[in-house]
């Protein structure tokens, strides 16, 4: 579904992505780890278009993304950012209904479809005529997640989908996660520094350091990877040939 060959980007003299070549297949849950400043949001945000990289192609379906019209490219995307993202002045049904309101469809069905989605992430009917400021953050967390499958993407991106969260919830949006990636048979790509959203969500794990992938394989390998820069994060070890940054 997503292909990548000599994916790079820099800004200024800092280089984030140094050649990045990714397959991903069609259905397949990958999740890319790396400590902070290595450029999992930036890879995220050169698939989406909304930075250009440097150098290298980018398919989905087998088609170069600049051949694809943009809207028709990004309706096939759904996006749970970091934090949430909600829109404050909008009530929670009209966030998760955000695109089918755009693509202009009747107010009454759009909010029936928001309320369907969010009782498949275990929130009520009620959430949908409350404000996002009115809801906790595990609940603006599921309400983010219903936006995000909203509309049935083909492909997912999960950024840091647990940040901020008590391990009890983080296991829930873990679950979630798993579950509408299953139901929909949806690609998805997740960047997290949490090794439970790893072990969860993962058919299989990509590490990126300085600018390249440095590993990639099942996540059943995780733990036999061999590979120092893996065996040093997933043990969250100082030593070791990621250093710290400063």
């Amino acid at each position: 579904m997503i292909e990548l060959r000599g994916l790079a980007k820099s800004f200024g003299a800092n280089r984030v992505l140094a050649g990045i070549d990714l397959d991903v297949a069609t259905g397949e849950s990958l999740v890319v780890i790396g400590g902070s400043g290595t450029g999992k949001s930036v890879l995220l945000k050169c698939v989406l278009g909304l930075i250009e990289p440097d150098a290298g192609t980018i398919r989905l379906d087998g088609q170069d993304v600049t051949h694809i019209p943009r809207d028709a490219f990004l309706s096939r995307f759904g996006m749970l950012f970091q934090g949430g993202a909600l829109f404050d002045s909008l009530p929670v049904w009209q966030n998760v209904a955000f695109r089918h309101l755009k693509d202009r469809v009747p107010r009454a069905e759009a909010r029936t479809r928001a309320i369907e989605t969010l009782a498949r992430v275990g929130l009520p009917a009620r959430t949908a005529d409350l404000y996002p400021a009115e809801l906790s953050g595990g609940m603006q967390k599921r309400a983010a997640l219903a936006r995000a499958i909203a509309a049935d993407p083909q492909v997912i991106f999960f950024d840091e989908p647990t940040a901020g969260l008590d391990p009890i919830m983080a296991g829930v949006i873990n679950k979630l996660i798993r579950e509408a990636v299953t139901h929909l048979g949806a690609t998805a790509i997740t960047i997290t520094h949490d090794m439970t959203t790893v072990r969860t969500v993962a058919d299989r794990v990509g590490l990126l350091h300085d600018g390249l992938l440095r590993w990639i394989g099942p996540a059943d390998d995780l733990d036999r990877s061999g590979d120092p820069y893996v065996e040093q994060f997933i043990h969250g070890r100082a030593e070791g040939p990621i250093a710290p940054l400063r």
